[in-house]
């Protein structure tokens, strides 16, 4: 019995890992940056958020990818909602994909991404340079839907494999 209970904790901590790392990443503000690399930045929080609710939504929930994006907002110092919108519009692109998809394909998952993103950032700095009037760094805006954009095909493989061997096989 207490195999079974030690067990059914250790799943269950399998099933919220991808919750539990978003909000690490939105609490760390996760960016390449601190390596001092000048211009390597990708937006993690994008990748996962993608992925997941691409994948399986019953594992992340929109509330909690909500609150996720006012954290993020919190701790970066944006207009509160911000981020959230964002997210829900990567979501919602997500959930647009997973609808018409028959068969999923990575490269057309892939592009589908770069479409989303550029979009999703697009309007992300266009909110805040025309309603709260801060200046946009437009290199650093190209520099990082390039970086994100690259970053999610190594970490689709890894969340895949994450997705497979933990979460697919028993659907918890």
């Amino acid at each position: 019995m207490t195999e079974f209970r030690k067990r059914s904790l250790f799943r269950s901590f399998l099933r919220i890992f991808p919750i539990f790392l978003l909000y690490v990443a939105v609490f760390n503000e996760f960016d390449v940056n601190h390596l001092n690399i000048k211009y390597l930045s990708f937006n993690f929080a994008y990748i996962l958020i993608f992925f997941w609710t691409l994948k399986k939504i019953d594992y992340f929930g929109y509330g909690l990818i909500f609150i996720a994006g006012v954290i993020n907002d919190v701790v970066t110092g944006m207009p509160l909602g911000l981020s959230s919108f964002c997210y829900m519009l990567l979501c919602a692109a997500s959930s647009y994909l997973r609808s018409i998809t028959i068969k999923p394909n990575l490269i057309k998952d892939w592009f589908f991404f770069l479409v989303t993103i550029s979009t999703v950032n697009s309007i992300y700095f266009m909110i805040l340079s025309l309603i709260f009037l801060i200046e946009i760094d437009y290199v650093f805006l190209l520099i990082n839907n390039f970086f994100t954009f690259l970053f999610f095909i190594v970490f689709y493989f890894i969340f895949n494999f994450y997705f497979e061997k933990f979460m697919a096989r028993s659907d918890v």
